[in-house]
């Protein structure tokens, strides 16, 4: 799963062009049949964005080996590209034509001709990574040496390409004639045959072979010739454009509605980006009917929602076949297309579309929060800690981010030799330092640390937050000499600590949830602990507990555990990220009377047991048990418990 969830935001990378393409085009097409022709305008805009969306496959097959291989400097997207250039070079008409002997490229099999597709792209940009990862680094004798290292890779890559593209020659010509054959037959079954074509479009998709399956009933493959015939005006009323129509309520307000369900289940922290791509997907798709931007964004990182999409699809196809509904398309099943047919001969009740659209966007809008809520689907901006990680890294490239934030941190600290010993609990690093004085808070502050706390004599803590382990880690790695801290930089180090990254909400805001632990509520100030009594963590309350168990307040999945089991941390449904800590100082306990009952990543409901505790044993080791309840992402949120 993690491979199709680093896949999935791989190919972000060329979608996020593809919205502003698809609207350029749109915006031609719809000028040049408003003109009647062809003008110097409609060409300009259909040009620019036609030069994106003609070659999507070859922008996936370059952004994928970007974004798939390991700390990538740019030579694994030439690899991308390299092996894109062998395999369909090799595989096309003119090319086959010669292979096979035949007398012209008009000769060679029809599926030759559409090997261009988005399913090579990715099988491209996945050998352009994995010959990347695997022979950066490869050293030749000295008289070759010239291609030692990441010279070498794009050789290697153009190796590998030529065994791809000789199964690919004997392999693509059955599979693209089959799908012909299959359409064929569909046609023979009515509207129950619409359906299932418009299951197997979208189904397709990722593989490219959609285009096999629609030029049977678009195209004049079969006699049905459905999109030529709709343009022309001819055909047979109530009949022609069956096989387009179903297309446009789901383009239109389907997809919008499903991008707004993965904008609002998006972590807090992260919203502002799935923002951006989910508006430009849904203009897209909404205007002009592209929606690759959106369905390459849930495609393989939830394949359950895919599948979901292409049932949709579907059934929205046999309904219009069904009903006195009939509309087709030029370009695509978007609002300039509906808007440019509305008046053709052949359109019937076209005006049912907008409340069909209606209709699925509710369905889509719905099925799609419940479904991402319920299984924890990773769509963007709710991947896994981990990948937004490499993410981050990636962005400077060589850089590791917790390195970077633990370099920054010993610098602040007074050096490595200022250090006497190291440990960390759930959100700090608790430090015995030689000399306090030489401890910068400021420094700290700006390396992104949320606070720093001096307890006395020679102790130090500063709080992170929830991986802070690996900034622990990190520091200790540089210490003894096992790894170099980066170079300064004068942007602070990202703090890594997903669970508080979010930026303060203005207004305020009640969470009102199930009391987690048995016992008295108190006030966060009267928790014998600065960091939580003065809030630096976040706000919240405190439980003087009577109970052993700390259950889960809300719905919601676990962000965090830890291996002293004295703490957890949630994101609850509504988006609240939330530390629950068993006592003060207990992580000195190294989990002696706790027991954490839950996994990071697993799925909970109001009540689920989350971890046990020892309170007497707690007490015989001299700490308290009292237990704050924090909200990690909201400065002003005030928590009640019902």
């Amino acid at each position: 799963m993690k491979f199709f969830q680093r896949l999935g935001r791989s190919i972000m990378l060329p979608v996020a062009v593809l919205p502003v393409a698809a609207i350029l085009s749109g915006i031609g097409y719809w000028i040049s049949m408003a003109a009647g022709g062809p003008n110097v305008v409609s060409t300009f805009l259909s040009a620019a964005g036609g030069s994106l969306l003609d070659n999507m496959a070859l922008l996936f097959a370059i952004g994928i080996s970007l974004g798939m291989a390991t700390k990538s400097d740019g030579t694994s997207a030439l690899a991308g590209l390299v092996s894109w250039l062998v395999v369909t070079t090799l595989l096309k008409p003119d090319t086959v034509a010669l292979f096979t002997g035949a007398a012209d490229a008009a000769a060679v099999d029809p599926a030759y001709s559409k090997v261009q597709n988005v399913f090579v792209g990715i099988i491209c940009g996945l050998i352009g990574a994995w010959c990347y990862d695997r022979f950066k680094e490869t050293k030749l004798p000295d008289a070759l040496s010239f291609f030692s290292g990441k010279r070498s890779v794009a050789i290697v890559t153009a190796a590998f390409s030529l065994v791809v593209a000789v199964a690919l020659f004997f392999v693509w010509p059955v599979v693209y004639g089959g799908l012909v054959a299959f359409g064929e037959w569909i046609v023979t079954l009515g509207p129950v045959g619409t359906g299932i074509y418009g299951f197997l479009n979208r189904l397709l998709i990722p593989v490219g072979l959609h285009h096999a399956l629609n030029s049977v009933f678009w195209f004049d493959v079969a006699g049905i010739n459905d999109l030529n015939n709709f343009l022309g005006g001819e055909g047979t009323y109530g009949v022609t454009g069956q096989y387009m129509t179903g297309f446009f309520p789901v383009m239109m307000f389907g997809l919008p509605g499903a991008a707004l369900a993965m904008f609002l289940t998006a972590k807090t922290t992260r919203k502002k980006v799935v923002y951006g791509i989910m508006l430009g997907g849904a203009i897209s798709s909404f205007f002009v009917g592209v929606t690759e931007p959106l369905e390459f964004a849930f495609m393989f990182v939830a394949p359950l929602l895919y599948l979901v999409h292409a049932v949709f699809m579907g059934i929205s196809m046999a309904i219009s076949a069904i009903l006195p509904v009939r509309m087709g398309f030029g370009f695509s099943g978007g609002f300039i297309d509906l808007v440019l047919g509305w008046a053709n001969p052949m359109a019937e009740n076209p005006w049912l579309i907008l409340v069909m659209g209606v209709a699925w966007f509710f369905i889509y809008f719905f099925v799609f929060y419940f479904l991402i809520k319920r299984f924890n689907l990773k769509t963007p901006g709710r991947e896994d800690d981990e990948l937004v990680e490499d993410a981050a890294s990636e962005t400077r490239p060589g850089d590791d981010t917790y390195l970077a934030t633990a370099g920054r941190f010993l610098d602040a600290l007074g050096g490595k030799e200022n250090i006497m010993d190291l440990e960390n609990c759930a959100t700090r690093l608790r430090l015995e330092v030689a000399d306090v004085s030489k401890v910068d808070d400021a420094a700290l502050k700006r390396a992104g640390a949320a606070g720093t706390m001096k307890a006395g004599g020679k102790s130090v803590q500063v709080i992170y937050g929830l991986n802070v382990q690996f900034v622990k880690d990190a520091m200790e790695r540089i210490m003894s000499g096992e790894a170099a801290a980066p170079a300064a930089s004068a942007a602070p180090a990202a703090t890594g600590a997903v669970l508080t990254a979010a930026p303060p909400k203005t207004d305020a805001s009640v969470r009102t949830l199930r009391q987690p632990l048995a016992g008295t509520v108190v006030p966060l100030s009267e928790v014998p602990d600065p960091t939580f009594a003065q809030g630096i963590m976040g706000p919240g309350v405190a439980i003087q507990p009577s109970g052993d168990t700390v259950v889960a307040p809300a719905d919601g999945t676990i962000g965090a555990t830890f291996d002293s089991s004295h703490a957890i941390a949630l994101e609850l449904d509504d988006g609240t990220e939330l530390l629950i800590h068993v006592g003060i100082d207990t992580v000195q306990m190294k989990g002696d009377g706790f027991e954490t009952l839950v996994t990071k990543g697993d799925r909970v409901t109001a009540g689920t047991p989350l971890l046990r505790f020892d309170t007497a044993k707690i007490e015989a080791a001299g700490y308290s048990a009292i237990t704050p309840v924090i909200v990690l992402n909201d400065e002003s949120a005030t928590i009640r418990f019902a």
